[in-house]
C-alpha cells in the first residue's frame, strides 16, 4: 500500500495515504495544510507495527479543489466513505486544530459498529471557537473577518506570516525557528485551493461540537500547549474535557499550536502510550 485517490459520492477526488499493517490510526490535519503535515507521526507509528492513514481534506493539498462541501458535515462524511472504503475497524482517529472537529463529528455521527477505538485531539478547535453569548471566552468574529481579509489579499503572504510567527511559537523570545519548517507549512497551504480555504475559516471557527463531544463514547485523549497561540487552551481543551464522557487531558507546558512539529520527540511517546493503554 502506497497512496492514492478515491474518487467519493459527488464526485470529489480525495487523496490518501495508506502505509503498513496492523491497527490503523487515521490521521487528520489542520488548516490550511495536508496529510503531509504528519510526516512525523507516520513514520513513527509505521515503524511502531501500525497501519497508518492520512488524507488531504477536501479542497486541501492533492485532493479536488473544491467550491462547495467546505464545512464539517461533509468533512466527517468524507471521511466516512473513506473509511469504508478502506475497510477500517478499531481504528485510532487523531485530528489536530481543524481536523479535531472532523473527528470530533467523525466519530460522533460515524464511528459506531466497531469503526473507531479511541480519538486524539491535538492543539483542537472544540468545542467552538468564536465568542458568542454562550461562549464569552472565545474569539471575536472579527479576528476570523481578518483571516478572511488577510487570505483574499494576499494568501501566499498571509501563509507565510502565519508559520513564521504564532503557529509554532517562533515569534517568542529565544524560540529557535526553523526555516525549512517555515518553507514547508507554505508550500502544503498553497497546494490547496482558495475558495476551499476560504469557507474552511467559518468551518472551523463557527462549528459548534459540544453535542458531538458529549455522544462520543470511546477513549479520548486530549493534548493541548498551554503557549498555543492559535487555539488558546481555555477555550478548547479545557472546555473539551469536561463535555467528553472517557476524556483525558495532558497539557504540554510551553508548547506552542504546531507542537506536533516542534515537539514530535515528546509527543509521539505519549501518543504511543495512549494507543497501547
Amino acid at each position: 500500500m502506497s497512496s492514492s485517490t478515491l474518487t467519493l459520492k459527488d464526485g470529489t477526488q480525495i487523496y490518501y495515504k495508506d502505509w503498513g499493517t496492523g491497527q490503523p490510526i487515521v490521521f487528520h490535519h489542520g488548516w490550511p495544510l495536508s496529510s503531509d503535515d504528519w510526516d512525523a507521526q507516520m513514520l513513527y507509528f509505521l515503524g511502531q507495527g501500525y497501519r497508518v492513514i492520512a488524507h488531504d481534506r477536501r479542497g486541501h493539498g492533492r485532493s479536488s479543489q473544491t467550491a462547495t462541501g467546505n464545512e464539517m458535515d461533509t468533512y466527517a462524511a468524507d471521511v466516512a466513505e473513506l473509511v469504508a472504503h478502506l475497510d477500517l475497524k478499531n481504528a485510532i482517529h487523531i485530528g489536530h486544530s481543524t481536523g479535531g472537529g472532523e473527528v470530533a463529528r467523525y466519530v460522533a455521527k460515524h464511528g459506531g459498529n466497531g469503526r473507531v477505538a479511541k480519538a486524539v485531539l491535538v492543539g483542537a478547535v472544540p468545542p467552538i471557537m468564536v465568542k458568542s453569548d454562550k461562549n464569552p471566552g472565545g474569539l471575536p468574529l472579527e479576528v476570523f473577518d481578518g483571516f478572511r481579509t488577510a487570505m483574499a489579499a494576499n494568501r501566499a503572504q498571509f501563509y507565510r506570516d502565519i508559520p513564521t510567527g504564532p503557529f509554532y511559537g517562533f515569534n517568542r523570545d529565544g524560540a529557535k525557528t526553523y526555516p525549512g519548517v517555515i518553507d514547508n507549512w507554505w508550500r502544503q497551504g498553497m497546494m490547496g485551493g482558495a475558495k476551499a480555504h476560504y469557507d474552511c475559516i467559518k468551518a472551523f471557527s463557527e462549528t459548534d461540537f459540544t453535542d458531538d463531544l458529549k455522544a462520543i463514547d470511546v477513549p479520548v485523549l486530549v493534548m493541548h500547549g498551554d503557549d498555543d497561540q492559535i487555539v488558546p487552551i481555555a477555550d478548547s481543551a479545557e472546555l473539551s474535557i469536561k463535555l467528553l464522557k472517557k476524556g483525558t487531558l495532558k497539557v504540554y507546558k510551553g508548547f506552542p499550536h504546531g507542537m506536533l512539529t516542534t515537539h514530535a520527540d515528546v509527543l509521539n511517546p505519549d501518543l504511543l502510550a495512549f494507543f497501547k493503554s
